[in-house]
């Protein structure tokens, strides 16, 4: 009763929180490519999610809502199922209802977490899937028995095929397992065991990669694709941290746990060890929690606070450890609630935080401004409740649009123009390009082609900033503005 408790709550804030319709960027990316059931992209195998895919094509079935609603819903039931999941966790390592209750709290309104849960992404499906893996993990650690770590390795290789996030487990389980080995309390039916089930779990991912071996021949570039993605191979290597990224890093942990609260989760990590005697669990969490958090930290890709996201859900884990210290030490039940009511004081806080961050933090403004996106509250507010700013533009920018146009979207943009074309109806003379290539048959705009639309007046761009364009057009073409779009005039 109390998982379902937990679940139905978190769930009716997630879904009072979904954003109703599609929403800029990956998000958009994502809904586009679940109308079309298309489970590999074109980012390379990496960005594939092929299970979050799939998930969302069984939303997209309900009759209930806009597909991209059902899509955003997606997350907003993974996030509620990820949050009862960390409840039931730490319920059972502790074996105490208030720590269960702070550790829940405190990832369910963090500001990371909570965004992601109302909007179509993958991470709350991985938080969720790693949650039910730790609860997996405890249960063998409790009772021994094979069966959970074969359980475990079919667990995460369903993971990884939702996002390869899945890896720093895996590493985690491999070493764990092995030491069972040597200390004989595993055998090596075992660890077949876990490999032969963690190769059916992973399915999904493997299948793509074995289809573009077989279609490119080229098993080097595959490799890369599946673990890089196309182009990604330097940022997620990357070794070197500016200042800037580190202090921004600060920030970014300090918005999901903005309270005294966050001296609860230094409190577990000192005293986690001697607060629970499942040491080979809490030395596979405290591995866990590293390596999220040294990925996370050095990663440079624009959008980096979200892969926190894992680390965060450790931290909410450990958070619980520490309350459950503090519990033991000051019993008083006022105490309790003045840490939940601290726990819950983050939901207030996202108010305010996108005016202070306009007074404090000009750069986050001179980001690409869109039509109907206040930059500071689209960023730091992590609810969408009511947000149809990329529906309104795209419907407004087809409409403004002449007979037969093209249109040149950028990648912020393209997907929710092609959600109004392709899902709602909007405009079918109209063509979208863009260099993401995800329209059916698009191509990237290339000097002949444009010079050919342009001299019929159908050439449009969704950004006259020479950043969100193909360079070649500065050369011999101006822009006017029409609407939201751009249409590309010759030079006078």
């Amino acid at each position: 009763m109390q998982y379902l408790l937990v679940l139905v709550l978190c769930l009716v804030l997630y879904t009072v929180t979904c954003a109703p319709t599609v929403l800029w960027q990956d998000s958009g990316l994502f809904v586009y490519r679940i109308w079309h059931n298309d489970i590999e992209g074109n980012l390379g195998i990496a960005l594939s999610h092929p299970l979050y895919i799939m998930v969302g094509m069984l939303f997209k079935a309900i009759p209930l809502g806009g597909v991209a609603w059902r899509v955003n819903m997606v997350s907003a039931v993974f996030g509620a199922v990820a949050i009862a999941n960390l409840y039931l966790l730490l319920r059972l390592w502790l074996e105490n209802v208030w720590p269960a209750v702070i550790g829940a709290v405190s990832l369910a309104v963090s500001w990371t977490f909570w965004q992601h849960a109302v909007l179509a992404e993958t991470y709350t499906l991985y938080a969720a899937q790693l949650f039910t893996e730790l609860l997996v993990l405890l249960q063998y650690c409790r009772t021994k028995r094979g069966g959970y770590l074969y359980l475990l390795g079919f667990l995460n290789g369903l993971a990884i095929a939702n996002h390869l996030w899945g890896i720093f487990p895996l590493a985690c389980y491999g070493v764990y397992i092995l030491i069972l080995l040597f200390r004989k309390q595993a055998t090596i039916k075992v660890l077949i065991g876990f490999v032969l089930l963690w190769v059916i779990g992973a399915a999904p991912y493997e299948y793509l990669i074995i289809r573009d071996i077989i279609a490119n021949g080229d098993v080097a570039a595959t490799i890369r694709s599946a673990l890089f993605g196309n182009g990604w191979q330097s940022r997620v290597l990357n070794a070197s941290l500016s200042i800037k990224i580190v202090l921004e890093n600060v920030v970014f942990v300090l918005l999901n746990f903005p309270t005294p609260n966050i001296i609860l989760l230094f409190a577990g990590l000192f005293f986690v060890n001697k607060r629970t005697s499942l040491k080979s669990f809490t030395a596979i969490l405290i591995s866990m929690s590293i390596m999220f958090f040294v990925f996370a930290f050095r990663y440079t890709v624009p959008d980096r606070h979200a892969f926190f996201v894992p680390f965060y859900c450790i931290a909410a884990l450990i958070l619980g450890v520490g309350a459950d210290w503090f519990f033991s030490k000051y019993k008083a039940f006022n105490l309790k609630v003045i840490i939940l009511l601290m726990a819950l004081v983050p939901v207030g806080l996202y108010f305010i935080t996108p005016e202070i961050a306009r007074k404090y933090y000009p750069s986050l403004a001179q980001r690409r401004q869109r039509p109907y996106r206040d930059e500071y509250k689209y960023w730091l507010a992590p609810w969408k409740t009511g947000d149809d700013g990329a529906e309104r533009f795209a419907t407004e920018a087809l409409e403004s649009a002449g007979a037969n146009a093209v249109i040149y979207a950028y990648t912020t943009d393209v997907h929710a123009l092609l959600y109004l074309q392709e899902v709602k109806g909007k405009r079918p003379d109209v063509k979208i390009i863009s260099d993401y290539d995800c329209s059916e048959g698009a191509k990237v705009l290339d000097d002949t082609v444009a010079s050919a639309l342009v001299s019929e007046g159908k050439l449009y761009v969704t950004s006259a900033d020479k950043n969100y364009y193909p360079g070649f057009l500065d050369d011999k073409y101006d822009f006017v503005q029409s609407g939201h779009l751009w249409q590309v005039i010759e030079k006078r």
